[in-house]
């Protein structure tokens, strides 16, 4: 840990306070309670620069002196469960990722996730997107003063426990959710505390993007948007890691497409105009498009939108002497349709929607039963544009079937906000079904 990334080094500045005022600061708080520190700046460069831990007792101090939660303070997690960064977010360094990741950790276990200093600012988000973009990825070194022999075996089996896991089915893999936190953790404490050479390194930290990308989805899933958030942040630098500029877009997609969900379109595309810039495999680059495509939509910003859609598809299916990166091996014909019909639906082109919609939901597999219920989520929204109460019902009570079925708490929350659209309609046939179901 070097003083650029240490998560007190960036909690103090941002209050304003130099070293002299924090040890101030800390030397009140043990005054109230009737005792003396003997905290001074000397001591805090320590704590910053030099990773000294301080005593149980003085991290209390410290967490009131910067006006923290109190129960932050963990003499065994030290610095970890502070919160680094500005704007909620760890800069990229080459001491970052296991910041990131025990951070990121740490906020995916909270029970409430406490807006005051977990929530990510959009142009933080922005300034880290371009940090990527534009710096070159880090040179992983081999470690090799850890104490546990990290070998190329013990590797393997993470992996392919890893694969096991994500190739669950949905309603399957709903109850992994632990195990899978669990995983991330143990990869976390082997690049923390291990020995390794410099191919096992890279393995071990492409494994915790994965992983780290997987959970983040999970927590998305059932609207833990701040520990999503941590999580593809620390996928982001792991994947800096690496140097893989594919791997690093992944994550930058994801904390657009999570921007997008929650309306900051204006992020969005700030993002996503980052990760092409060094998005490289034709797969990764028609996703992108794809998706800035969908934010651009929704802000009525018809020509970018357009342009974006043509650029999506004449990346897809492009020949690459690089193979497939798993993270968008799963795109399709199936989505790329139903993607750009929905944005045809933002832009008021509602046949054309309809059409590609429709499209889309016939090419899906049986297999991608979450995907098919956002798919008839979009589904129904265009036959409402259209005024088609009847068709939009029945395929909003598919969705709303599925989604519950199989655990999907994203698909049933597009359904539920198609509701207050439906009530026009109230009389028309399988309208009123649809709303009993959608109340039970």
């Amino acid at each position: 840990m070097t003083e650029c990334t240490h998560p007190l080094a960036h909690q103090r500045p941002s209050r304003g306070l130099t070293r002299v005022d924090l040890a101030k600061l800390i030397c009140a708080a043990a005054e109230r309670r009737g005792l003396r520190s003997g905290t001074d700046k000397h001591r805090i460069r320590k704590w910053e620069v030099l990773g000294v831990t301080p005593e149980a007792e003085t991290q209390i101090y410290i967490v009131e002196a910067l006006a923290l939660f109190l129960d932050l303070v963990d003499p065994v997690a030290w610095p970890h469960r502070l919160p680094a960064g500005d704007g909620g977010v760890v800069p990229l360094g080459p001491s970052s990722t296991v910041i990131a990741l025990r951070e990121a950790l740490n906020t995916a276990m909270e029970p409430l996730e406490r807006r005051a200093f977990l929530t990510i600012s959009g142009n933080a988000l922005t300034a880290l997107a371009a940090a990527w973009a534009t710096g070159p990825g880090s040179s992983l070194a081999a470690r090799l003063g850890g104490e546990k022999l990290v070998g190329e075996e013990t590797v393997t089996v993470l992996e392919d426990i890893s694969r096991q896991l994500n190739s669950l089915a949905t309603e399957q893999r709903q109850h992994v959710s632990a195990l899978l936190h669990a995983h991330l953790t143990t990869v976390t404490d082997l690049i923390d505390g291990g020995r390794y050479d410099k191919a096992t390194g890279l393995r071990l930290h492409t494994l915790a993007a994965s992983l780290a990308q997987t959970v983040a989805w999970h927590r998305f899933d059932h609207g833990r948007h701040a520990a999503a958030g941590k999580l593809w942040v620390a996928g982001l630098h792991n994947a800096h890691a690496t140097g893989d500029p594919d791997l690093g877009a992944a994550m930058l997609g994801d904390l657009a497409y999570q921007a997008a969900w929650r309306q900051d379109h204006t992020t969005a595309a700030g993002i996503l105009r980052q990760a092409l810039k060094s998005a490289q495999h034709p797969a990764a680059r028609s996703l992108l498009h794809l998706r800035l495509a969908r934010t651009l939509a929704a802000q009525q910003d018809k020509q970018p939108a357009l342009r974006a859609l043509e650029a999506a598809e004449h990346h897809f299916g492009a020949s690459s002497g690089q193979p497939l990166p798993a993270w968008c091996s799963w795109m399709s014909e199936a989505d790329l349709a139903v993607d750009s019909g929905q944005a045809l639906l933002d832009l008021g082109d509602a046949r054309r929607a309809h059409q590609l919609i429709t499209e889309g939901q016939a090419l899906l597999p049986d297999s991608r039963a979450k995907t098919r219920g956002v798919f008839l989520a979009y589904q129904a929204a265009s036959h409402l544009q259209l005024k088609e109460p009847e068709r939009a019902a029945h395929a909003a009570e598919e969705a709303l079937t599925l989604s519950r079925r199989i655990g999907a708490p994203r698909c049933e929350r597009l359904v539920q906000d198609l509701v207050p659209h439906f009530q026009p309609y109230r009389a028309a046939d399988g309208v009123p079904a649809f709303l009993a179901l959608a109340a039970a």
